[in-house]
């Protein structure tokens, strides 16, 4: 059985690469779920948000200046 920390709820945290700029709010806000490398943020786990780290998904898209960010 799967840790119910490591289950995700259908969430996905997507980058839309072509707005990213990199200014890193996103992975301040959401460590275990992004980082920046290259200059533009990248989803851990590809993409999958666990359970637990909803909110934190849903903070680093409000942070996101340039709204690169988004849940699916």
């Amino acid at each position: 059985m799967i840790p119910l920390d490591r289950r995700t709820a259908g969430m996905k945290l997507v980058v839309d690469r072509s707005r990213c700029e990199g200014h890193g709010l996103c992975e301040a806000v959401a460590p275990d779920l992004l980082r920046v490398d290259d200059g533009f943020a990248t989803p851990v786990h590809d993409g999958d948000v666990p359970a637990d780290q909803q909110d934190a998904a849903h903070s680093a898209v409000e942070m996101c200046p340039i709204a690169a960010l988004r849940t699916a």
